[in-house]
């Protein structure tokens, strides 16, 4: 594993999170250079021996799921329903800036790891947590002993209420949003209370609730409602607000556009060799092509649709707020990911050949973060991280025979 270089490098994290939500805010403090420690149970968890496998992969010590969202993290096996292995977990959590966890409400507390109990063995330390509902400990939610996961999330904090092809006909959205988006507000809490107890010398508790995350990026349905009165639905590939401002037909598969204001509409008539509906009374202000929208996406959908999307590009791209509908093997074959770094080659046990993760996408011009290194094994660095806290090698090889850790 190479040295971090990252804005955070230094800061220990005790990563005590599984699935989705708790590894991707761990993983993108580590693409920032911070230790991350990451403590699986005895097995390890879940995701790691979960599909798919690569059907080259000779070891099978971990999925590409896996490896996706585990980049750059140390690995240690420990059994935290032995009193040997929460007191490990104490004198980890001594020296760190945080520990990030994701467990239902109170299996911590019963762990006899809580906030409470981390903060008198370190006062500085920041403790985070993901659930679906949140913690008593900021607000207790009605709902908090239930459990979540992203279709969860996505449908109570209303993501799904107003996506969808039709009014009436929820529909999910196809990345784990209900995990991640709760994960960036977490690294992002994390990170401005490691900042605050770094100038006051407090720790204090991060709370990210799912589905409070999901409905903070579905901020406009509230005050749009709050305005009008009018519940928002399923919109579609179109905006209600704006027109046109969405998905458009191409020959060889979908283009999206936003032409809504008067200037950028009248850009792609004119590029798209439609001068007519610059001035038809149908679609010649912005009111006009909101009340007409059927009309303006077909009208516009009928001359988009008889060219590719390469020609579409050569004539819309760069002039108007333009893209095409890509699937991974457009993105894999775009020069734009490619020199961005965001298509990261990645060493995977068992494989011959590297294997292809997504990368950071948070760019900085002096302190820049990154992949540095692929997930780890299962406690590929017990020993280390044992040793750093001061364990004799007596005491790891005990540890280890009596199943304490792995």
């Amino acid at each position: 594993m190479t040295t971090p270089t990252g804005p955070l490098a230094g800061v220990r994290i005790v990563d005590l999170t599984q699935m989705l939500a708790g590894p991707f805010c761990t993983m993108l403090l580590a693409d920032q250079g911070a230790e991350i420690i990451k403590i699986e149970p005895i097995g390890g968890e879940y995701i790691r021996f979960g599909a798919p496998f690569r059907p080259d992969d000779t070891m099978r010590v971990f999925t590409g799921y896996f490896a996706s969202i585990n980049r750059n993290k140390k690995s240690i096996a420990i059994d935290l329903k032995k009193p040997e292995g929460r007191e490990l977990v104490l004198r980890l959590c001594r020296e760190a800036d945080a520990l990030v966890e994701n467990y239902r409400v109170g299996v911590m507390d019963r762990l006899g790891l809580s906030y409470e109990t981390l903060r008198e063995v370190n006062p500085r330390l920041v403790y985070a947590s993901i659930r679906g509902f949140g913690d008593p400990r900021t607000g207790r939610s009605p709902h908090v002993e239930w459990t979540a996961y992203d279709v969860v999330a996505q449908a109570m904090g209303g993501v799904m209420g107003i996506n969808g092809a039709e009014a009436g006909r929820p529909l999910k959205v196809g990345p784990g949003i209900g995990d991640t988006v709760p994960g960036t507000m977490a690294a992002f809490g994390v990170v401005c209370a490691i900042l605050q107890a770094r100038q006051s010398g407090k720790g204090q508790y991060v709370d990210v609730a799912m589905v409070d995350a999901i409905l903070s990026v579905c901020e406009r349905i509230v005050a749009q409602y709050s305005v009008t009165g009018v519940v928002p639905r399923p919109e579609g590939n179109r905006h209600p607000m704006f027109a046109p401002f969405g998905m458009l037909p191409a020959k060889d598969g979908w283009i999206t556009v936003a032409g809504h204001t008067d200037r950028l509409w009248g850009i792609l008539c004119t590029q798209l060799d439609r001068p007519e509906l610059i001035t038809d009374p149908r679609s010649a202000t912005r009111e006009a092509r909101v009340e007409n929208q059927a009309f303006v996406y077909d009208e516009i959908g009928r001359t988009t649709g008889a060219m590719t999307k390469h020609e579409l590009a050569a004539r819309l791209g760069g002039r108007l707020p333009f893209g095409t509908v890509n699937d991974v093997e457009d993105i894999l074959d775009d020069d734009h990911f490619r020199t961005r770094e965001m298509i990261v080659d990645v060493e995977h046990p068992g494989c011959a050949a590297p294997l292809q993760i997504a990368g950071n996408a948070i760019r900085m011009t002096e302190t820049p973060g990154g992949v540095r290194s692929r997930a780890p094994m299962l406690g590929e660095h017990t020993d280390d991280i044992l040793a750093g806290i001061g364990c004799s090698p007596e005491e790891i090889a005990a540890l280890r025979q009596g199943q304490t850790v792995e």
